[in-house]
């Protein structure tokens, strides 16, 4: 796997071996960076369920100010680290070594706001992607024009709408799918 495009264009990123991971295709990582385009530039990023990095080391290598990492699986976290140190990577790169609501909290003690949530739970945890964006739906974690970004199945039923969050698009690759999520508008 390689970083797509940017600073660390081309360079390579380690993966665990066999099905601990699934990670992005590049062609869908490719995809999600295309839409979010220059927005990337001085963001705070975060990448739960982060697996090897890749979609947090994308968004550092596009120009992101810092990029917070929530990963409990442990390999997968000593992963993200080697690789943050594979490319140089001192500051703007933060693990989290916990479970993701736990990361979430930790975030919104600190009073974070994100401009960009990406979440890519196994798809046979199927009760995570409901669970955390619940958490995102009642937290102040996301900034006022920020964005969730849900990876998922393409055939997986996620809610249109919640409490403060509306699904604002959907996009499809392959047998994946991209959900963004935005804050509703007061009706």
């Amino acid at each position: 796997m390689r970083v797509i495009a940017g600073k660390f264009g081309s360079r390579r990123l380690r993966t665990l071996r066999g099905m601990e991971l699934r990670p992005t295709s590049d062609r869908l990582r490719e995809t999600l960076f295309d839409i979010l385009g220059a927005t990337v530039e001085d963001s705070l990023f975060v990448d739960v369920f982060a697996g090897s990095g890749a979609i947090g080391i994308e968004a550092l290598s596009r120009g992101a100010r810092q990029s917070v990492f929530i990963e409990w699986h442990g390999p997968a976290a000593k992963l993200i680290r080697e690789n943050l140190h594979s490319l140089g990577v001192t500051a703007g790169g933060e693990i989290l070594a916990i479970d993701a609501i736990q990361g979430l909290e930790r975030l919104a003690s600190r009073h974070v706001l994100a401009d960009f949530i990406f979440l890519d739970p196994p798809y046979a945890l199927a009760a995570d992607y409901l669970r955390v964006l619940d958490f995102l739906d009642g937290s102040h974690l996301l900034a006022p024009r920020g964005i969730i970004i849900i990876e998922h199945r393409k055939k997986m039923d996620l809610p249109m709408r919640l409490y403060h969050l509306e699904c604002s698009r959907t996009v499809e690759q392959g047998d994946s799918a991209l959900s963004f999520y935005r804050l509703a508008m007061a009706a």
